[in-house]
């Protein structure tokens, strides 16, 4: 009986495991021998115990911590030395950096980064260039390079991060949607009664409430839209992050005065909520490929979405919803007033949002995509 190969899939963080290769590991295990690497959090052993696979804890920061990410470096040099994998696979930014040094230090034969997401498009100065770096020492070390959209691919070739080849799966996305578990099934809409409310136009955000969403811009066209229309409300479904990204103090006032705007926190099952609504609004100022936009346009959602990366790959405007430039609380409050006041055009569009969705980011569809990726390289 052959071995199987080895495969090392890894994250920053065990949630972003948690998230983008939810079912995804338990398959790969039947033909690979899969091990998830990341940070020591309960996540961890809860995508363990899901997925069937062994897991191993090394502590990364999120941020850049020269003398943590040194620590880290070595124990990850010294966990691929021991597991001597076939393959790396690395997302998220710093996991990224980290794990493809190493697999490069150790000699791994497939050493593959997939970006979700890139950071220093937004930034500026030093940080910028640090960034910047960074990247491109991540892309020296790794034998094969992921974008998760076309949007970052673009980024990357314009920003002079790489040279190498570079391949977007499928239609984009790194786990794609199960259409059978976002549906407006009867236990989702049985939550959905305690949620909704008639003669109003509801607006939804779902994500992490900090500035780099957009949500200042966000509150404050609500306002302006709110102060000229009662029969709106907006829901906020999401954790703040005070001490990475904290909100403008006006902002933080209007959400905790305004009765139309609900705060809800996060939230483990955000389809009753979406159900509940009538529009996504997500003006964020960076993304790699938003899977919310996706969870929204299968829930039958239009979107309003910023003109960035993956937003405007997922959202054609018209069809499923409206793009505006990133930053712009008018084009945000323009929208959102042309969306309330036109009942027939929120329709429409939220009629073809599922059908859209189900055609190009069926989960199927991007499993198969990877699947095909890894077989591809076992024959290179």
């Amino acid at each position: 009986m052959l071995k199987k190969k080895k495969i090392i899939r890894a994250t920053t963080v065990p949630t972003s495991l948690d998230t983008f290769c939810r079912e995804q590991l338990c398959e790969l295990n039947e033909k690979y021998e899969v091990v998830a690497v990341s940070s020591p959090l309960p996540e961890l052993e809860v995508v363990a115990q899901r997925e069937g696979v062994r897991t191993i804890a090394v502590k990364m920061e999120r941020h850049i911590s020269p003398w943590n990410d040194l620590k880290a470096l070595v124990k990850l040099i010294g966990v691929f030395a021991k597991e001597r994998p076939w393959m790396v696979h690395s997302m998220t930014p710093k996991a990224g950096l980290l794990c493809m040094m190493a697999a490069w230090f150790t000699r791994v034969p497939k050493r593959v980064h997939t970006f979700t997401g890139l950071v220093w498009p937004t930034a500026t100065g030093l940080n910028r260039k640090i960034l910047k770096t960074t990247d491109r020492i991540l892309c020296a070390c790794a034998t094969n390079i992921i974008p998760e959209g076309n949007g970052v691919k673009q980024d990357l070739v314009n920003g002079k991060i790489t040279h190498k080849s570079m391949q977007v799966l499928a239609n984009g996305n790194v786990r794609g949607i199960d259409l059978e578990h976002y549906d407006r099934i009867p236990q989702v809409m049985e939550c959905v009664k305690s949620i909704r409310q008639d003669d109003v136009t509801t607006f939804v955000f779902v994500g992490r409430v900090v500035g780099d969403k957009g949500i200042n811009e966000l509150v404050n066209a609500f306002e302006k839209l709110n102060k000229e229309h009662s029969d709106i409300r907006l829901i906020l479904v999401g954790r703040p992050e005070s001490d990475l990204d904290p909100l403008n103090l006006e902002t933080q006032c209007i959400i905790n005065e305004n009765k139309s705007i609900e705060a809800v926190g996060e939230q483990d099952d955000v389809r009753p909520w979406l159900a509940a609504s009538d529009v996504l609004v997500f003006p964020s100022y960076r993304e790699g490929f938003p899977n919310v936009v996706i969870e929204a346009g299968a829930m039958g959602l239009p979107s309003i979405v910023s003109n960035i990366n993956g937003c405007n790959e997922i959202i054609i405007p018209g069809e499923n919803g409206m793009i505006i430039p990133p930053r712009d609380s008018n084009a945000l409050y323009e929208a959102m007033l042309k969306i309330h006041e036109n009942k027939s055009l929120r329709d429409e569009m939220a009629s073809k949002a599922r059908l859209l969705v189900a055609s190009r980011y069926d989960c199927k569809i991007v499993r198969r995509a990877l699947y095909e990726f890894y077989a591809s390289l076992e024959v290179k």
